[in-house]
């Protein structure tokens, strides 16, 4: 298997806007709440700093979903069968996990949770369906 790096980076980068823009459009829809739970912890709301660490997670997870693509597309054949697997495949371990975790901690409430780990597994199918198009295997 050859990978086009040049397309895998670019395609990395678009799958990460892609989480990103997906994750800045979820503010609207939990309002308020994030800070909430923190007030309610003791901790400050998220700072500038902290966003960048997630904008960053953002373009690294996209990184590794496009990978995950590239690595499985020989095996599984099909683009769309392709993009589910792979796209489920880190939601698994980046969000469902971690953000489960977060609820038996008893940081997070469950409400929350839920909403943020569900617009996870859409915003990874999307990121992986355009990456999908867009990716363009070396010949």
């Amino acid at each position: 298997m050859k990978i086009n790096l040049k397309s895998y980076i670019t395609t990395g980068i678009i799958a990460g806007i892609i989480i990103n823009i997906s994750a800045i459009t979820m503010v609207p829809v939990v309002g308020n709440e994030m800070d909430y739970v923190l007030a309610e912890r003791g901790l400050p709301p998220l700072s500038n700093i902290d966003m960048l660490y997630f904008c960053v997670i953002s373009f690294f997870y996209g990184m590794f979903l496009i990978f995950l693509y590239v690595l499985l597309k020989p095996w599984l054949k099909l683009k769309i069968k392709t993009v589910i697997i792979s796209s489920i495949m880190l939601w698994v371990v980046a969000y469902l996990f971690s953000n489960g975790a977060l609820v038996v901690y008893g940081f997070m409430p469950i409400k929350l949770t839920v909403i943020g780990t569900i617009w996870g597994l859409l915003e990874l199918l999307l990121a992986g369906t355009i990456g999908s198009i867009l990716y363009k295997e070396k010949n």
